[in-house]
């Protein structure tokens, strides 16, 4: 058996008093795509922030391609190959397109992460406006500013929150297009989606999160059987 590349055990997290996360467990093998579901402040976002120690304390096991980070700082554990997609997306509105693409530095295990040339292959509106200021580019451009920049850092386990949210839909199906082109390179993917008709095609395996824990579990191919606890559990 191969080491996973995520594997979080008993983990716990609070934001001052407030005890948020109250033993989440998952793991996710390598070149897998992870999807948490869940409704809003169910903990799904939580729990990707405290993978990255970016809660106010957390406890537990996080072991990122079998190295412990738990104790880690955020800048270590990123350094371990982990790129994070933030709901808030952080575009710098004063560097062009392309400043954003050239700013981050490389956290790659494996050397530097995609080329230029390679991010505008994969995103040509992003090669069309890749002179324009960051607050000139459309919502839709900003998110796949946002994935793009952790692509070249190099990065091989991408957190990814809620990046369809919002957004149209001849993006959202550019964006699966992405998603499915980095699980045929090997990148990890742990996606939280409100979007259950974006996240369902995408994703090997799927974690319910309720209240701060995992309360279901199960692969792509059961997907269809659990539609009525889904529809308990989600509404979808």
């Amino acid at each position: 058996m191969s080491t996973p590349a995520l594997e979080v055990r008993d983990l716990q997290a609070w934001y001052g008093e407030s005890h948020v996360l109250h033993g989440i467990n998952f793991s996710v093998g390598q070149g897998q795509v992870v999807t948490l579901l869940g409704r809003n402040g169910s903990g799904r976002t939580t729990t990707l922030r405290a993978i990255l120690g970016l809660t106010g304390s957390r406890k537990g096991s996080v072991r990122i391609h079998g190295t412990e980070a738990i104790h880690l700082p955020t800048y270590r554990i990123a350094h371990l190959g982990v790129g994070y997609c933030p709901e808030e997306r952080g575009i710098f509105a004063s560097l062009s397109c392309e400043e954003n693409l050239l700013l981050p530095p490389s956290v790659g295990t494996l050397g530097g992460g995609m080329s230029l040339a390679e991010i505008y292959d994969m995103f040509p509106n992003l090669y069309e406006r890749r002179h324009s200021p960051g607050t000139r580019l459309s919502g839709g451009e900003q998110q796949m500013l946002a994935v793009a920049r952790i692509l070249r850092t190099g990065a091989n386990l991408l957190l990814l929150d809620e990046i369809s949210e919002g957004l149209a839909p001849v993006i959202v199906q550019a964006l699966a297009r992405m998603i499915t082109t980095l699980k045929s390179k090997g990148y990890t993917i742990v996606m939280v989606e409100q979007n259950f008709r974006f996240a369902a095609p995408l994703a090997d395996h799927f974690y319910v999160v309720e209240h701060g824990q995992i309360v279901e579990s199960f692969d792509a191919s059961q997907l269809e059987a659990k539609h009525d606890t889904l529809n308990t559990l989600l509404g979808v």
